[in-house]
């Protein structure tokens, strides 16, 4: 997936999952952290991992799979349902 290096979006969703699990490490460390408040953070973490992995497929699809034409509409249905499983 060479093509990755260069979509900004797709960096920018690691660059900020990098600055959540700093952000987690910080927390876990410091004693005056509720434990809720950590449970928080790993719960948008995962989330966001989430939104990753979808970007991820549909660009994947788009690129590797899906070469020549498509029916955008039918991608669009397929994607919808691949997130509501995530």
């Amino acid at each position: 997936m060479s093509h990755l290096q260069t979509d900004k979006k797709v960096l920018n969703r690691i660059r900020r999952l990098q600055g959540q699990m700093n952000a987690v490490e910080t927390a876990v460390n410091d004693p005056d952290v509720s434990c809720i408040a950590v449970l928080q953070q790993v719960a948008a973490i995962k989330g966001a991992i989430n939104g990753l992995m979808n970007e991820l497929t549909e660009q994947h699809l788009k690129t590797h799979v899906l070469q020549g034409e498509y029916n955008q509409q039918e991608l669009d249905k397929f994607l919808e349902i691949l997130k509501k499983y995530n």
